[in-house]
Order: C-alpha cells, then sequence, then structure tokens
C-alpha cells in the first residue's frame, strides 16, 4: 500500500521543492489545510527549520542548512519505513534517461545554433526543429506515467507529476511557447525540476554529483 506523508513531513519537504514560496503555494502544493500548513511551518521556523524573508513584494519561506538536513533525515525515516527503497531506486533509475532528453529538449527550445552562433536564441522560425523538440517532449510525456506509478506506488506524494507535466505540455501544443520552461508557472520544465528534486532529496542524492544508484 502506497505510503501517506504526514503534514509536517510535506510542508517542509515542499519549501525544498519549490525553492521559495508562500504559505498558499506551499500548502497547495501537496494539497494541504492552509492553516495546519501555517502551523507546520511557524514550529519548524521555531526550531530553525526554515527563515521566511521578504523582496520587495514578494515574500516566502524558504529552508535552512538545518531544515535541508532535518527534510531529508525524514525522508530517509519515510522511505525505510516504507519497505519500497528499491522500487524507488528503480524508480530514478527509469527516470534518468529521460532526465538526459528532457534536458535537451528544453535547451533546443531555447537555443538553435546558426552557422555564425552555435548559442543563438531560438526565435521558433522554424518549425521543423520546434517540431522535432515537441515530439522529444511528447517521448518525455508518454514515459512519464510509469516512472510516476512506480514511485507513487511506494509514496503517495510521489503522485500528480505526469499529469501536471503532461497538462503543461498540451498548453505548449496550444501556442503558449512558455509552458516549456516558464519559471513561474508549472511549465514542463518546473515539473521535471520539482520531481528531480523529490527524488534527490528522498534518496539523499547530491545533484552536483548525481550519478545511477545501485
Amino acid at each position: 500500500m502506497s505510503r501517506q506523508s504526514t503534514v509536517d513531513l510535506l510542508a517542509l519537504h515542499a519549501v525544498r521543492i519549490l525553492g521559495f514560496a508562500d504559505t498558499p503555494v506551499i500548502a497547495a502544493r501537496f494539497g494541504l489545510d492552509p492553516n495546519r500548513t501555517s502551523e507546520a511551518l511557524a514550529d519548524a521556523e521555531a526550531v530553525g527549520w526554515v527563515g521566511r524573508t521578504a523582496f520587495g513584494d514578494l515574500a516566502g519561506w524558504s529552508l535552512t542548512d538545518a531544515g535541508r538536513v532535518e527534510n531529508e533525515r525524514q525522508l530517509a525515516a519515510e522511505l525505510d519505513g516504507s519497505d519500497g527503497a528499491a522500487t524507488v531506486r528503480a524508480g530514478y533509475r527509469d527516470f534518468l534517461p529521460w532526465n538526459a532528453r528532457l534536458q535537451r529538449a528544453c535547451t533546443d527550445w531555447q537555443v538553435r545554433p546558426t552557422v555564425r552562433d552555435r548559442l543563438a536564441a531560438n526565435d521558433h522560425a522554424d518549425p521543423t526543429w520546434d517540431a522535432r523538440v515537441l515530439a522529444e517532449l511528447a517521448a518525455v510525456a508518454a514515459a512519464l506515467p510509469a516512472v510516476v506509478t512506480l514511485l507513487a506506488g511506494v509514496l503517495a506524494r510521489f503522485g500528480g507529476y505526469d499529469t501536471r507535466f503532461g497538462g503543461a505540455l498540451d498548453r505548449v501544443r496550444a501556442g503558449q511557447q512558455e509552458w516549456v520552461n516558464g519559471t513561474t508557472i508549472d511549465s514542463c520544465h518546473r515539473v521535471w525540476f520539482e520531481l528531480h528534486e523529490d527524488l534527490l532529496a528522498t534518496l539523499g542524492i547530491d545533484r552536483s554529483s548525481e550519478s545511477p544508484v545501485s
């Protein structure tokens, strides 16, 4: 049976995978009650796991170094208690080749080399080039449900990444180009980044030294 995470774990983990967000966004990430989320964040702030900062009109929560350590400790304990660690590692291995293809597709959406400039911005004037990128994103979208089903079968919080990615891709196909790699919307790249961060945090892998797990 898929393991349901606690509100306290999910609130702290949402801060981790979102990077910087205010309480309503954090609550919405895992469908949590906003009041209960606010309490969990206040408790986490009291012990030094999160901090609240403001930049002009923006305000939100972010993890402290201690909070990052605690988040990974909680995730490791949850995974150990699920009896599904091997399955999650298998899901991560399945994810890795698609991660390489997704990163390449997002780069090709932004950059289209020319004879004079190998880093020339993609002006989306070449339909053949863009169609190839969209075909790659479609391949990723088609493969993602199997990965998510495997992961969510162990930890319920992994559910939904595939439908979010597919929804973003639908918007791209409808002509909303920013939904490939926009950073302030639930774009293909944003959804994928969160899934990647979720896997790394769950398995205790450092992004800078990432390698397949056994």
